[in-house]
């Protein structure tokens, strides 16, 4: 017998009645806001096109790795969720993704206690209306339904957009992007609610697939010889225009560690010839790298870009899962990182200018109270990033809370991002932030540490203005 499957209106609240009591009405205040997704992973492409999405395991397992490492954690072929071994998804066939569909929700009980399990639930039920939890069972079930929902108007991309009441979402694109999709969003009027975002790392990162390559591209599609350190600069820059000119108010730079650096014209020169012959050891590689983290934030003092540095991924840890099936299949590992050191080249040249912003993301918790929230309680360039990726989660976000607030403050973070590629998540997501971070201030309220006007206005801050300041996208 199929289970019902329910929502808790109080879910995620504190426990306690009184503290949830107060929650529930901070929360009252937030729950519609709009939505503003300032960094994320969504294919601009949907939008510009407007087409029905095709298949539910297209649209939601396939391209969310939260789903699928933990699925071959436990011994689930990527194969057997339509993931091709060739490393490009191509479109499935109705047999091929109803059957995917089948094993996703067969081990559906893996994600018992995960924040994926929160999301899928509320978009199941909120979405699509479904009543009955996901298992082998109700498999067909939940895959008619889906797909018939995805052929009508209202689930085409741009509809559902309007409906979850998003106002801006930042896509993520690479410096040798054309950009096609925000040009046709640009001509139809959609330019300033999907923008999207520079982020150099194909360019910048000697280890990234295909490296020397694609810094030839960058030369050809700015005309500039890219194995000089100047031209190599200018044509960065040139590129970070066009961004510019297409809504981009960010960068992104996704690197293992916090590395910055400031080093001599001759020793960029250097280390970038290095990198251009695969001569570069780790320790270069490395500096490279942080050079480059330093040349941005010279840029975006002239630009306005905010940096968003997200270090400390281990990426691609699992070298048979890359080779096989390509980048971004779950394999990235936490690894510890140092903020203190690694930042001061940049900070020293620029952490006392106000007009700088650097969002500083971090998967290394044991730095929050130790380094991250001090920086950022002193710099006037930094701000903290929400908790990301793996600490994208309820236990993830008080943590975070009640390791940095009395160091930083509420106005030295930035508020909430999604940082997904499974769209239709995104509502479910900055739910799940709203009535967290309202049960964190309800905590304060409790303890008479905040009064109720403070907390209600902190709590608008969370859901949606810190988010705006941040990333330049207006104060409302």
């Amino acid at each position: 017998m199929a289970r019902r499957l329910e929502l808790h209106t109080d879910r995620l609240f504190p426990a306690e009645p009184t503290v949830r009591s107060i929650a529930r009405e901070l929360y009252a205040q937030v729950a519609a806001c709009p939505i503003v997704s300032p960094h994320g992973h969504c294919d601009p492409a949907w939008f510009a096109d407007n087409d029905p999405f095709s298949d539910p395991t297209s649209l939601l397992v396939r391209p969310d790795h939260y789903l699928t490492r933990m699925l071959y954690s436990q011994g689930v072929a990527l194969t057997s969720l339509g993931i091709s071994a060739t490393g490009h998804d191509d479109e499935l066939g109705p047999g091929t993704a109803r059957a995917a569909w089948q094993v996703f929700a067969q081990h559906y009980d893996l994600f018992r206690g995960t924040p994926s399990r929160i999301w899928l639930d509320q978009t199941f039920i909120d979405l699509f209306g479904l009543d009955v939890v996901l298992d082998g069972e109700t498999a067909d079930h939940y895959f008619d339904v889906i797909s018939d929902a995805l052929t009508r108007d209202e689930y085409r991309p741009r509809s559902l957009f309007e409906s979850f009441n998003i106002e801006v979402l930042a896509t993520t694109e690479s410096p040798l992007d054309d950009l096609d999709g925000h040009k046709r969003l640009g001509a139809e009027g959609w330019g300033n609610r999907v923008i999207t975002t520079f982020r150099p790392d194909p360019v910048v990162n000697p280890a990234h697939d295909g490296f020397v390559e694609n810094v030839a591209a960058l030369g050809t599609l700015t005309h500039r010889d890219t194995g000089r350190w100047d031209d190599y600069l200018a044509s960065l820059w040139e590129r970070r225009q066009v961004f510019r000119s297409f809504g981009a108010t960010a960068t992104d730079h996704g690197h293992p560690a916090a590395t910055t650096a400031d080093l001599s014209a001759e020793k960029c020169q250097q280390l970038l010839t290095g990198a251009l012959s695969g001569h570069l050891d780790d320790r270069e590689a490395d500096l490279f790298r942080g050079q480059v983290l330093t040349e941005m934030a010279a840029m975006s003092l002239e630009d306005g870009l905010v940096m968003q540095i997200h270090a400390g991924s281990r990426r691609d840890h699992n070298p048979l899962v890359h080779r096989l099936y390509g980048r971004d299949r779950g394999a990235d590992i936490p690894g510890p990182t140092d903020y203190v050191e690694s930042l001061r080249p940049l900070l020293n040249r620029f952490g006392n200018d106000s007009r700088l912003t650097v969002i500083l993301f971090t998967l290394d918790e044991s730095a929050y109270s130790r380094e991250l929230a001090p920086l950022a309680g002193h710099y006037p360039c930094l701000l903290l990033g929400p908790p990301w990726w793996f600490f994208d989660s309820v236990e993830g976000i008080r943590r975070y809370r009640r390791a940095i607030t009395e160091t930083a403050g509420y106005a030295n973070t930035a508020g909430f991002n999604d940082d997904t590629r499974a769209f239709l998540s995104i509502p479910a997501r900055h739910d799940l932030a709203r009535r967290v971070e309202c049960g964190e201030l309800a905590y304060l309220v409790s303890e008479h540490r905040l009064t109720l006007e403070d907390a209600s206005e902190l709590a608008e801050d969370c859901a949606h203005r810190l988010a705006r300041r941040a990333y330049r996208l207006g104060v409302r």
